[in-house]
Parts: C-alpha cells; structure tokens; sequence
C-alpha cells in the first residue's frame, strides 16, 4: 500500500448512499424534505420562544439553545450529501472531511450535553419548586450554556489535532455519507494508539458523565412525584418532563443502535442507514416532541404567523 503524508491526501471518497444511481432522486428528495422540515421546524421553535416574553423561562431557554444547535448539527452533514448526490460526485476535500468531522463531533456533544442542563432544569423545578426562580437564574442558565459550549469546542478541537497526525493511504473510501471521527481513525494507516485512548476517555467522561446526570435527575424526579398524593399533581409534574424524556430516550437510543449496528456488520450501507436516525431522523423530531403535546408552543406560534400576517402588506392588482 503506498502512502500518503497527510498534506498530499487531496480529498476522501465518501460512499454513502452512492451505490445505487437509479434511486439517487428518490433519495435526494427524502434527505431534503427531511433537512428543511428539520430546519424550518426548529427555526419556529426558536421564533417561538423569543418572541413570546411568557416563554423567556429557563426551560424554553434551553430549549431555543437545542433547537439552533439542531439546525446546525443537520446542516453540518446534509448539504454535503445533496450537493454530492446533485452532481454525482462522492468526493469531499481533506479540508472539507477534517472541518465536518470537527463540527459533528462539536454539535453531537453540545446536543448531549444540552439535554443534560434540561434534565437538570427539570429536577430543580420539580424537586425545588419553591426555590426554582432563584437557582435557575440568568446568570446560571447562561453559564451552563456557556460552559457546553467550551468544553465541546475544546473536545473537537483536541480530536482534530491528533487526527491531523494521521496518515493515509492515496485512496481513501469512507463507507458513509459524512466524515465521522470514529470511521476517519479506522481507515488510518499509521498508529492510532492515541486517538484510540483519546476517543475511549472523551467517550466515558463527555458520554458517561451526561448520561449519568441525566438518570440521577430523573431517579429524584421519580422519587419526588411518588410523593406527591393526587393523581392529578402526579400527572402534572410528569407532563412538565415528558417531552424532554421522549428527546432523551430517542438520542441515546439512536446512538447505541448506530454502534450496535457498526460492530455487528461491516456492511457500510445498514452503517450509513444506521446513522440517519441520530443524525437526520432525531433533530426533525425534536421540534414536533416538544410542540405537540405543548401548549404554550402552540399558542406562541399562532400567536407569531398571525403577526407576521398582520404585518405583511397585501400586493393589490
């Protein structure tokens, strides 16, 4: 195998969805039928909450925060595969792979940690009530936002340092539709003992930290509604929570189902399959999670296209 130091690698072949022209337009529309209504039902989310004052609580802050890093997160990985699938070309620059695969590892965790600050947000209005205004003041929801941001940034940062230390063969074939950490180090050709050791510890501390943030706060939230004598008052409580645990459920669902599915075949197909549903699927679902069953949602957003109807001047023939 001849060798390539990484300055001399031009680009990378990115197989995806690729296999099979005949179902190329059929594809194309469903990616891009899926990216807008991801965008478009995010974007309302975030109109929502800004412009109703009743929804500038914490709980909508955060939420407004996962919905732009929703959009942004799809937007790192889809446009890509349009405009590849558009001019049947699976190339994608060393530039370009090392800038996606260094903004998907930074919005895969801020979406991680993101739901964390929410599941702590939950338990303090359910468990602390009385106390909730207080602890969950401005200067705590943006230091929580603020800190996600750097910690992920920092992360992204130190994996893309030691993947630019890699080398490549001349012709590399990334079984997917988007550069991906984990699939960029598998198909190095020099020793990947460090990345290996990097990506396990970010993998336990970035993972396994949020992950058991989140089941420490819903175990108080379940302890504090069984206390709670009247159905009704437990019906309450839960409903506050419930569109949060459902966004919750499906991301690490999503994710294990992607590795799972990675370490039982080597099919790169069911892999690219596999990976729609964290990376597509669950971000388009977010918005229709938390605007469905919500009330307040709802009414901020008929409140906004009635104003914006108001507000756009009728073109007389």
């Amino acid at each position: 195998m001849v060798l390539g130091n990484l300055t001399h690698v031009s680009g990378f072949l990115l197989l995806g969805f690729l296999e099979a022209p005949e179902l190329q337009p059929l594809i194309f529309g469903v990616f891009l039928s899926m990216y807008l209504i991801t965008v478009f039902g995010n974007l309302f989310i975030i109109l929502a909450v800004s412009s109703d004052t009743q929804l500038h609580t914490p709980m909508y802050f955060f939420l407004s925060n996962l919905s732009f890093v929703d959009i942004c997160f799809t937007s790192t990985t889809i446009p890509k595969m349009l405009w590849n699938i558009q001019t049947r070309n699976k190339v994608i620059s060393y530039e370009g792979c090392i800038t996606q695969m260094y903004f998907f590892a930074l919005f895969v965790g801020l979406d991680d940690f993101l739901l964390t600050v929410m599941a702590y947000d939950r338990f303090v209005a359910i468990c602390h009530p009385l106390h909730y205004t207080v602890i969950m003041s401005a200067r705590l929801r943006g230091l929580l936002v603020l800190v996600s941001w750097v910690i992920n940034v920092l992360h992204s940062f130190l994996q893309t340092l030691i993947v630019l230390r890699l080398s490549f063969s001349r012709e590399v074939i990334i079984p997917h539709y988007f550069c991906e950490l984990k699939q960029l180090v598998q198909l190095a050709c020099s020793d990947t003992f460090l990345n290996d050791m990097v990506m396990y510890f970010a993998t336990v501390l970035l993972g396994g930290a949020p992950l058991a943030g989140i089941l420490y706060s819903y175990s108080r939230i379940v302890s504090s509604i069984c206390e709670i004598s009247s159905a009704q008052g437990k019906y309450k409580a839960f409903s506050t929570c419930a569109s949060h645990l459902s966004v919750v459920s499906l991301f690490y669902c999503t994710c294990l189902g992607v590795y799972l599915s990675s370490a039982a075949t080597q099919s790169s197909h069911s892999s690219a399959t596999a990976s729609v549903m964290y990376t597509v699927v669950t971000p388009m679902l977010n918005p229709f999670i938390y605007s469905l069953r919500n009330k307040d949602i709802k009414r901020a957003l008929k409140a906004f296209f009635r104003r914006t109807m108001i507000k756009t001047p009728v073109v007389l023939s």
